[in-house]
């Protein structure tokens, strides 16, 4: 089976190539790399080169050689680069709100510069292989989901890491196999709440509330208190952060993500190109780097991040082995909705536990979330559907309202300005 990805330089491929060429399970026998920029893509091959393994691997700047009788599609693209990120954060940050490129005005910027390529991305699927399974790791992921499947259905499926990683971590604080671990896990990408996993008769959730020892070890605690997990009687996504604890989130003049990443990636891609025989160890050292900084910014100083969980090539490997093999499983992914989690439109894409197998994900019924979860995913998701529009309609107003409604922008006239710096920053958003 042909795998293409979309984003082939990009810094975590050689993450991606590990998982399929060590995995016994993968059914991919060739894996072709695509990107916009030849420079990148010879980095990444000196890194597969030295990694090794017996998974052929094929580089291309030409879209369509990549896609053509693809089985499997991984998007990873980064419209703008990381400098469009850098921009997207900064601009928030000097108004005085969360700089963070998937939650708040920074993932609608990133959205409405990213959704024209993706749909051009769909479209040539449609024409070279209409019948490969999207599986979307571009950013805001659930927001790019939902675009691309208004072309091509329910074969584009959204990933992220975060949901399995949490219940992986849970597992393992409780000493039970993950593997046998149920996730009650309800919301949007990057705006979800784990409400039970239970094995055998437990509710681990229950349990490690209870515990002031198991407590404190999650990162989730680490980042919004011990208290308010226990007031909401679940443990909600770490990017939950930016919304219960914004006001610490937003420290006017801190360093972005962005602004550390790219510092860190241009390094790691100078050294690279100048010492190609290295570029290997100058790849895992700025893994490294690069995984321990992660959310650094809303950790306690001292504090390390915890480990566990895995990463998004894991997730991504179990769903197209399940797809390939017919083998049904059970993951959080982010789909179209149907009638799946009570409160929100058919057609809104949401990350719940999915039944897998060789025609794809669909959602499992979830229970009804509370008020107050519920409100925020529909202020969220009406948001996220504003910046399709706005994006596929070329509707400057429509950017407007989704910014001015968005609930970490907290002021309308402060969404009319973000909107200009975005403008003069992209001019051709909506020309």
């Amino acid at each position: 089976m042909k795998l293409a990805i979309i984003g082939g330089g990009g810094f975590r491929v050689p993450l991606v190539y590990q998982a399929l060429a060590h995995s016994a399970d993968s059914p991919i026998d060739q894996v072709w790399l695509y990107d916009t920029s030849a420079a990148r893509l010879g980095v990444i091959s000196d890194v597969l080169r030295q990694l090794g393994g017996p998974l052929p691997v094929h580089f291309t700047t030409v879209l369509d050689e990549a896609l053509a009788g693809s089985d499997f599609v991984f998007s990873a693209m980064r419209v703008g680069g990381l400098a469009g990120r850098v921009a997207d954060e900064r601009a928030a940050i000097d108004l005085g709100l969360v700089g963070q490129e998937t939650t708040g005005p920074g993932g609608i910027a990133y959205a409405l510069r990213t959704i024209p390529v993706a749909l051009q991305l769909a479209r040539r699927l449609l024409a070279v292989a209409p019948d490969a399974f999207v599986i979307n790791f571009t950013n805001p992921a659930g927001l790019i989901t939902e675009a691309m499947q208004a072309l091509l259905g329910d074969h584009v499926i959204g990933i992220c890491d975060t949901p399995s990683g949490l219940g992986t971590r849970l597992a393992a604080l409780c000493e039970v196999p993950a593997d046998q671990v149920r996730l009650d896990y309800a919301g949007l990408n990057h705006l979800g709440w784990l409400r039970g996993a239970y094995y055998q008769d437990r509710d681990l959730v229950r349990e490690v509330l209870a515990s002031d020892q198991a407590l404190a070890q999650l990162e989730e605690t680490q980042l919004m208190g011990a208290r308010w997990l226990r007031t909401l009687g679940m443990i909600p996504n770490e990017y939950l952060y930016y919304y219960y604890c914004n006001r610490e989130a937003r420290r006017s003049g801190q360093q972005t993500r962005g602004e550390y990443l790219r510092q860190q990636q241009e390094a790691f891609y100078r050294s690279a190109t100048a010492d190609p025989a290295r570029a290997l160890d100058a790849w895992q050292r700025t893994l490294s780097e690069r995984e321990a900084s992660y959310m650094a910014e809303a950790r306690p100083a001292g504090t390390d991040r915890p480990a566990g969980g895995g990463g998004y090539e894991y997730v991504a490997l179990a769903l197209i082995s399940a797809i390939a093999a017919d083998r049904a499983s059970t993951m959080i992914l982010n789909v179209r909705n149907g009638d799946a989690l009570p409160g929100l439109p058919p057609a809104a894409v949401v990350e719940v536990p999915c039944h897998v197998d060789g025609k794809g994900a669909r959602p499992l019924t979830v229970t009804a979330p509370g008020g107050a979860e519920l409100g925020l995913m529909q202020q969220v998701k009406a948001v996220e559907q504003l910046t399709i529009r706005a994006a596929t309609e070329h509707d400057r107003r429509l950017a407007y309202e989704a910014l001015a409604l968005h609930p970490l922008v907290d002021s309308v006239t402060v969404a009319d300005e973000l909107l200009t710096t975005y403008c003069r920053n992209e001019p051709q958003l909506f020309s």
